[in-house]
């Protein structure tokens, strides 16, 4: 009787402890690694911050979001193979990098397509854009928000900048990107493919003649201390695209892809709210600092230069399609 006893007693506890162990195994947040390569103190950087606070502490004890700023896990050339390998499970690549998965991403460098950073607002939220975030899908690759770091500036070592036939024969550092290659060549100059960190010296050393940039990245990395001129040419949008490993993303339970859709939304709205107040802060701050004359362009001035530009959106718009051009273009008109 006894012995009957204590096998129940120990079957007892044996059963209590599995449901014990099944709880804590249940219990085990879901690791999220989003990697990226800019500061923790970036728009991006901010972002990202931003989104591992909402989305905790919306599925508190579902998810754990580790940051890494500065390449700190994997460099520009090596984040978007960790990402389909399930190394990281979010990363917030440039909109230039994601030709080779999707031509028709390469929409946002065409040149002078967008009036400003509101019109690749709309576009963005439009149908049009919202469809991009699917682009990459058969590549593994699934779109979850666009993050921006601002509308390009031109700048050059010259004192006018004000009509396409003023960059004739100079030489611009570029990403490496067909569209902006093409930009350039399409104005008789002559594109240079530079990392972002070799900008500055060869500015000063005269490898190059111009760039082009948002005013946050000019005046951080000192652009305008060795350049004559900036033209307000509002060009091209650098933006991210934040994505996940599709087959992840696509596997969360409900209730946790819901969460952190929605903390995707919060830390969209932060970050891009951040970008504009940094950008306008340093556009002053290098007008105050007089090395770099600003130059504003007329409406005939912007004009010019879209026309010169049109061929070069022809070219692409078979890559990119005419739909998706005639959507950019129409979100101009507000």
């Amino acid at each position: 009787m006894k012995s009957r006893t204590l096998t129940h007693l120990a079957l007892a506890l044996g059963i209590t402890l599995s449901a014990g162990l099944a709880s804590v195994a249940q219990a085990a947040p879901i690791v999220i690694k989003f990697s990226h390569v800019v500061a923790a103190t970036a728009p991006k950087g901010q972002g990202a911050l931003k989104f591992k606070e909402l989305a905790e502490a919306a599925l508190p004890g579902k998810v754990e979001v580790q940051v890494f700023p500065n390449s700190q896990l994997f460099g520009d050339g090596k984040e978007m193979e960790a990402l389909l390998l399930g190394d990281v499970q979010l990363i917030a690549p440039s909109l230039s990098k994601f030709d080779r998965y999707a031509k028709k991403l390469q929409v946002f460098d065409l040149p002078f397509l967008f009036d400003d950073m509101d019109a690749v607002d709309r576009f963005q939220a439009s149908p049009a854009g919202q469809g991009l975030l699917d682009s990459m899908k058969s590549r593994g690759i699934k779109g979850l928000a666009y993050w921006h770091n601002g509308m390009k500036q031109l700048s050059t070592n010259k004192d006018k900048l004000t009509r396409p036939e003023d960059i004739k024969g100079l030489k611009f550092r570029i990403q490496a990107s067909d569209v902006l290659e093409a930009q350039f060549r399409q104005l008789d100059a002559n594109p240079q493919k530079l990392a972002f960190s070799e900008v500055y010296q060869a500015l000063q050393t005269g490898v190059v003649d111009g760039q082009e940039n948002t005013w946050s990245n000019i005046y951080t990395q000192k652009l305008h201390e060795v350049q004559k001129t900036i033209a307000v040419t509002n060009h091209g949008d650098i933006d991210y695209m934040v994505i996940a490993n599709a087959a992840w993303w696509d596997g969360l339970p409900d209730d946790v892809r819901a969460g952190l859709s929605k903390a995707m939304a919060g830390a969209t709205e932060y970050a891009n709210k951040l970008a504009a107040d940094i950008n306008e802060r340093d556009r002053k701050r290098i007008a105050d600092a007089g090395a770099a004359k600003i130059q504003t362009l007329s409406k005939e001035d912007v004009a010019a230069w879209r026309a010169a530009m049109h061929p070069v959106w022809e070219k692409f718009q078979g890559d990119i399609g005419k739909d998706l051009i005639d959507a950019a273009l129409a979100a101009n008109q507000s």
